[in-house]
C-alpha cells in the first residue's frame, strides 16, 4: 500500500468517526416559523416549534414561564371569597420534554413542550386575611416564556420571548410575541 493510499484511508476513517459523533453546530429554530407558537391553556402553557442544526445526541427542551395569576380566597367558616383584585405575585413554571435522538432527522426534531400548571391551592395561603382561608389559583396571564434546548448535557439555544399583553386562554397571536434566541 503506497503513502498516497495510507493517507486517504486514514482521512476517510476520521471523517466517518466525526460524522458518527456528530455534534450540534448551530441550533436555531427552523424557518419560516422563527418563534414558537404558544397556547395559552389557562393553567398552563404550551410552545410547539421546529428546530435545526442539531447533533445527533438526544435533546431536551425546556419551557419556563412567567404568569400573572388570578386566584379565589375562600373562607372555611363562611365559604364567602375574597374581593375580585386580590390577586397573588408572579408565578413561574416549569415543563420539559425529552426527545430522543432516533427523532432527530438531518438535525431537524419538531418539539411540543408544557409545563406543569402551579400548586393550588397555595399553601399558607399568603394573600389571604389568615392561613385558614384557601387560596386557589383560577387562571395565569402569561407575560414572558423562555425555551432552553439541551444536547448532550449542553446548553445549545436559549429562546426568551415576551408578550405584548398578558396571554388569554387560546393561541398567542404571533403579533403579541416577541422573542430572541442566545
Amino acid at each position: 500500500m503506497s503513502a498516497f493510499t495510507k493517507k486517504i484511508g486514514v482521512s476517510v476513517a476520521v471523517m466517518c468517526l466525526a460524522g458518527a459523533t456528530a455534534l450540534a453546530s448551530s441550533v436555531h429554530l427552523k424557518p419560516p416559523n422563527t418563534n414558537p407558537t404558544f397556547i395559552d391553556q389557562g393553567l398552563t402553557l404550551d410552545a410547539i416549534g421546529a428546530l435545526a442544526g442539531l447533533g445527533s445526541g438526544d435533546v431536551v427542551v425546556s419551557l419556563t414561564a412567567t404568569a400573572n395569576p388570578t386566584a379565589t380566597w375562600t373562607n372555611p367558616g363562611s365559604g364567602a371569597t375574597q374581593p375580585p383584585g386580590q390577586n397573588p405575585a408572579s408565578v413561574t413554571v416549569t415543563g420539559s420534554e425529552a426527545i430522543p435522538a432516533d427523532e432527530i432527522k438531518n438535525g431537524n426534531v419538531s418539539f411540543d413542550v408544557t409545563t406543569k400548571a402551579p400548586t393550588s391551592p397555595i399553601p399558607g395561603a399568603p394573600g389571604c386575611p389568615n392561613s385558614s382561608w384557601t387560596e386557589t389559583i383560577t387562571d395565569l396571564a402569561f407575560t414572558s416564556a423562555t425555551i432552553t434546548v439541551q444536547q448532550g448535557g449542553v446548553t445549545e439555544l436559549t429562546v426568551n420571548c415576551t408578550f405584548a399583553t398578558p396571554t388569554t386562554n387560546g393561541t398567542v397571536r404571533s403579533s403579541l410575541v416577541s422573542c430572541r434566541s442566545s
